[in-house]
């Protein structure tokens, strides 16, 4: 056999330059960097960037990321010393580093905030790198000793658990689990002699589980995604709710386990990450770790950490899990791709899904973008070709789709907006032994508080303009008016301000008043309310759904749970007053419509009991409602699509949108016009890019400021970006810059 080639000689390290100095993303609104001496008089080094750095700015300590080296600007004052250098090697490198400056460059932010977004909040104050190590707790000899003289407590308590546990110690984050207030216990029993901590070995392979054989569909889908396999790909999986896409994850995550690979999946909300978890970790065989904000600060960092050292072989989160490092990165997966939490609103406004592209390209890993409602711009990538589309057209197993009704409550007696037929229907599935769901996407008792002898409104006094009222949201069974907006809270008025009656009624109904309404109506059974009212705790959701069962019984919820819970029991899905959204002034708004009630109709009928669905309105000849009956949600994308592409619209053209917010809107109005001007004087003639406004926005007030917006729009999406580069240093030392707060969102989609 040939002679094995001689490895290459690898290159000297980078020698530190004498006059060099660490250049430093701080996390400030500035779009510079800031240029320090290294601390201790050390030599500043190509190999330093990416280490967190702690210095002094201005009267304040910060900790920032050392972004580059090189020589001192001659012409600027000397730079200060660092005043400590955190880390030992670089936090932030490689792909991970670079993709979070495509994305300051994308979202035209300040590095500083970028990465100090992309750090769990314990590693962007300065604490170290948390220890990932596997950590126990046992007896010692004098502990087992000591046992049966211990007087009861939580110290004996945690000493009798940890002398029964298996091998003689139990782990950490089983006693976490399962025992509240241990970590007292074993500080007391410490300081005695009589417990000890120890370290524990890596944890054993988990028993995995077999799923359901997989069907034609999907075993394609998975070919598909593992066959992309060691490059970069980009997969949108369309399948009807129940088709079975979470089994296509889990075949395409084994088989990147078994290449010795990591996985990121992402997924919308909170409330889906327990149960996700749960069915990863009997499937797969591995931990797996989670990262969302439900978790504390050092959770969060540990699985920060044990991503970065590769302990942790599969990480589900939710959208700032796009940012966890992935050194031996084989497969990222974003489950309901197109739900709009993934879009981070404030701060640096990034979209996960979108970053996750970038960053599996960099990694030259497959990405899977999971959805029975694919947004527009998935879908406009996979039909030209941007995405392999594979498609799970049937439900799997012997589930079949539920039957859709539409209920027409025109002239119809309403009870808290139900109609006597929806009544019957929910009585006729509990007496079957099925489970309701009651969807109404409003949570609070009622929407208003009116005066029916005057007509006034309670609106909130920090939200609304004398030609724009903001309608205060009853709570708390009529006895609470609260601002859904701002937070303004106060209680509800014994009689009407402006004409003293005492006619207040509220108007209209959310999930309290037809929770409350429904339990009256049907004693008999259990009525469960999901919202963010009663799932604020942590794992209150995941709780509640356990609590729940599949006893029969009525749930009533928003949107919380139209996203991908599986309710084996439920029979029937009642939506509630959707005409809200047949008429919003937001182009995206038939789209997100659809999507949510394609989604929540899913919810039904997803085992072997048929499901129906009953979808109230007062306009049940809308286009809308039709086009989704007659073809489902593939005909109304295929139809907004092409409308769309009419107006000029996304995924047709590119937005950014500029908002101002003042005191005084003429500080607002005038900051944009100044901003125009400079966007306006760099555009290319003819280069398509339409600048409109200044405009009050949608809603233009909101928690004391008045606001005031500008959009930008391009078919051409360099042009766009072109554009704002070549103005925002002009805009950025505007005078008026300092008197407004202001914001720019690339991709925005919420425009009010």
């Amino acid at each position: 056999m040939p002679d094995s080639p001689t490895p290459p000689t690898p290159p000297p390290a980078p020698r530190p330059e004498p006059d060099a100095v660490w250049r430093v993303a701080v996390p400030v609104p500035l779009p510079r960097l800031f240029d320090y001496r290294p601390a201790d008089g050390a030599a500043a080094a190509p190999g330093d960037v990416g280490r967190r750095v702690r210095v002094a700015f201005g009267p304040r300590e910060l900790v920032g990321v050392v972004a580059d080296v090189g020589a001192a600007d001659p012409d600027a004052p000397a730079p200060k010393p660092a005043l400590a250098a955190i880390d030992d090697a670089p936090l932030l490198s490689g792909e991970l580093l670079d993709s979070l400056r495509w994305l300051a460059r994308y979202t035209h932010a300040p590095l500083g905030e970028v990465l100090a977004t992309a750090l769990p909040a314990e590693l962007r104050r300065g604490e170290a790198l948390p220890d990932t190590r596997r950590w126990g707790w046992r007896l010692t000899e004098a502990g087992a000793t000591a046992l049966p003289s211990l007087r009861a407590g939580r110290p004996r308590r945690l000493a009798e658990r940890l002398a029964g546990a298996a091998g003689g110690a139990e782990d950490e984050g089983q006693l976490d689990a399962a025992v509240d207030g241990w970590r007292a216990a074993a500080r007391t029993l410490a300081e005695r002699g009589l417990a000890e901590r120890i370290e524990l070995p890596a944890a054993a392979p988990l028993p995995a589980s077999a799923g359901p054989a997989l069907n034609p569909d999907q075993q394609a889908a998975v070919d598909a995604v593992v066959g992309a396999a060691g490059g970069f790909a980009s997969l949108l999986l369309n399948g009807v709710t129940g088709s079975g896409k979470t089994e296509v994850y889990l075949h395409a995550i084994s088989d990147c386990l078994a290449r010795g690979r990591q996985a990121l999946v992402l997924v919308p909300e909170i409330g889906l990450t327990p149960q996700t978890l749960a069915r990863f970790r009997a499937r797969l065989g591995v931990p797996v770790h989670a990262l969302h904000s439900g978790l504390s600060d050092g959770e969060r960092a540990r699985t920060w950490a044990a991503a970065l050292r590769g302990d942790a072989r599969v990480v589900v989160g939710t959208r700032s899990a796009a940012f966890v490092p992935l050194p031996e990165a084989g497969l990222i997966v974003v489950d309901e791709e197109h739900d709009g939490s993934f879009k981070q609103l404030d701060g640096i406004r990034y979209h996960a899904r979108d970053f996750v592209l970038v960053r599996g390209k960099a990694l030259r890993v497959p990405v899977l973008l999971g959805s029975a409602t694919p947004s527009l711009e998935s879908l406009r990538h996979a039909h030209d070709g941007r995405h392999a589309h594979l498609r799970l057209p049937a439900r799997a197993g012997v589930a079949q789709p539920p039957r859709v009704r539409v209920v027409d409550v025109r002239k119809r007696p309403l009870e808290a907006g139900l109609s006597p037929e929806l009544l019957a229907a929910i009585g006729a599935a509990l007496a079957a032994d099925g489970q309701v769901l009651v969807f109404k996407n409003r949570r609070g008792y009622a929407p208003a508080l009116l005066c029916h002898d005057c007509g006034w409104t309670a609106h909130c006094p920090r939200c609304s303009t004398p030609e724009h009222g903001t309608a205060m949201t009853v709570h708390g069974g009529g006895r609470r008016l609260q601002c859904h907006h701002c937070g303004t809270r106060r209680p509800v008025p014994d009689a009407c301000p402006d004409c003293g009656g005492l006619a207040l009624q509220p108007q209209g109904a959310g999930t309290e008043r037809i929770e409350e309404v429904l339990a009256q109506r049907f004693a008999d059974v259990p009525v469960l309310r999901i919202d963010r009212g009663t799932t604020a705790r942590r794992d209150a959701l995941e709780q509640a759904l356990a609590g729940f069962g599949t006893q029969r019984g009525i749930l009533v919820g928003t949107q919380m749970l139209a996203k991908g819970h599986d309710l084996p029991n439920l029979t029937l899905v009642a939506v509630v007053g959707i005409d809200e959204g047949l008429f919003s002034a937001d182009f995206r708004a038939p789209e997100k419509l659809s999507q949510l009630l394609v989604q929540v109709a899913g919810r039904a009928g997803r085992a072997a009991r048929a499901g129906e669905v009953l979808l109230q309105t007062h306009h049940p000849e809308h286009p809308l409602l039709a086009t989704l009956l007659a073809g489902g949600y593939g005909a109304f994308a295929e139809q907004e699509l092409a409308l769309r592409e009419a107006a000029e619209l996304p995924p047709f053209a590119h937005l950014a949108l500029i908002r101002a917010e003042a005191k005084d809107v003429e500080h607002a109005r005038a900051f944009l016009r100044a901003a125009r001007e400079a966007l306006a004087q760099v555009a290319v003639p003819g280069g398509g890019l339409a600048l409109n406004g200044p405009l009050p926005a949608p809603m233009p007030r909101r928690a004391g400021y008045l606001r005031e917006q500008l959009l930008l729009s391009s078919a051409d999406r360099r042009a766009l970006h072109a554009a704002l580069d070549a103005a925002l240093p002009a805009i950025n030392a505007l005078p008026d810059a300092r008197r407004v707060r202001w914001s720019l969102d690339v991709d925005p989609v919420d425009l009010y």
